[in-house]
């Protein structure tokens, strides 16, 4: 397992991030646990939680369990500096502080209790987990219509978080910020403020990217290298679709499809017969398809963090396996037909 530098936050952290939000639902604190032992002994040293989790489905009266599943692990185990833990604070929705939209002043409550939870005193990277003025992504995007944006109040609300984050990194209790769910316009506003008033600067971008799922390509891209601002790569297995276990729209026991059925509208038309073509080129180059879709992630000529979860030990082993597969040139010109064939299933 290889480290890295994380942009330009200073913090080194492993080339893989841990997923935990199905710890608390899918997992219990045991299975979680042991995860979190797996993680750590094979270098995967850096995890990514939210104050909502567990996900699939959120509900009020699991919320911030997940968190208290890592603050259970690391009073078990003891060592917080082996670990570099992200967090986020909710963004506007019916289930955290139903109705407020993100603020400097619901950043510091949220921060407390993320600390509370999780029994530290600091957080490496708080994240933002999706803007008050919403966005393209969770599926969006075919009903994006970005009007109404007023820039002047953004720009106020902008200034408020960057201001509360410049506190909270002077007490000691995060060290760096990022966003989630964001578009190139927010990243570049939130960096223009920060370099323009001399507060933090946003450091990562917490975005879905997959073989299925590659907006970032383009305009993200760009921004992403010019600006040394890491993707942290959700879902890079497509909530599992590319493992190829719902090939056939089969709902297996166990699995996130038992509680969400649609995998939060992923489930298409389309998108069967384009996991088909990879689950294809997966089994003609003897490759598991789990480690070539992250491995492709890791490929890409931007700065990659892939974020791997699982719900059985075999899975994460499987997973965090992908950082010695380097795929070959061939497989890489198949992909790219075969993202030309099917660019957005869903």
């Amino acid at each position: 397992m290889k480290t890295l530098t994380l942009g330009k936050t200073g913090l080194t952290v492993s080339e893989l991030c841990l997923g935990t939000m199905t710890w608390g639902t899918q997992n219990s604190e045991a299975e979680g646990h042991a995860q979190a032992d797996m993680a750590l002994e094979r270098g995967v040293t850096f995890w990514d939680t939210a104050e909502m989790y567990p996900t699939n489905p959120v509900r009020a009266e699991t919320m911030g369990r997940t968190e208290e599943i890592i603050g259970s692990w690391l009073a078990a185990r003891g060592g917080r500096d082996r670990v570099q833990i992200a967090t986020k604070i909710t963004g506007k929705g019916q289930m955290v502080r139903p109705g407020q939209p993100i603020s400097g002043a619901t950043m510091r409550a949220a921060v407390e209790g993320s600390l509370r939870r999780m029994g530290t005193d600091y957080i490496d990277l708080y994240q933002l987990h999706w803007p008050n003025r919403g966005s393209y992504h969770f599926r969006q995007m075919w009903r994006y219509a970005p009007t109404g944006t007023d820039k002047a109040h953004e720009t106020a609300h902008m200034t408020d978080v960057l201001t509360t984050a410049q506190a909270l990194v002077t007490e000691g209790k995060i060290r760096a910020i990022g966003l989630s769910n964001e578009s190139v316009w927010g990243a570049a506003r939130w960096l223009h403020l920060a370099d323009t008033l001399g507060l933090p600067r946003m450091a990562t971008v917490q975005n879905e990217y997959s073989l299925l799922c590659r907006q970032f390509d383009t305009d993200w891209a760009e921004f992403s290298l010019i600006e040394d601002m890491p993707l942290l790569a959700f879902s890079p297995l497509a909530v599992g679709l590319l493992s190829g276990k719902y090939a056939g729209d089969v709902i297996p026991d166990g699995t996130r499809r038992m509680h969400t059925p649609d995998l939060g509208g992923r489930i298409t038309p389309q998108v069967f017969p384009a996991v088909a073509a990879y689950l294809g080129i997966a089994g003609r180059h003897g490759l598991d398809p789990c480690q070539m879709a992250i491995a492709f992630c890791l490929s890409r000529p931007f700065h990659t963090i892939p974020i791997i979860g699982a719900t059985t030990l075999d899975q994460l082993a499987t997973n965090i396996g992908a950082v010695s597969l380097s795929l070959a040139p061939e497989v890489l010109d198949e992909i790219a037909e075969t993202h030309r064939a099917f660019p957005a299933p869903y």
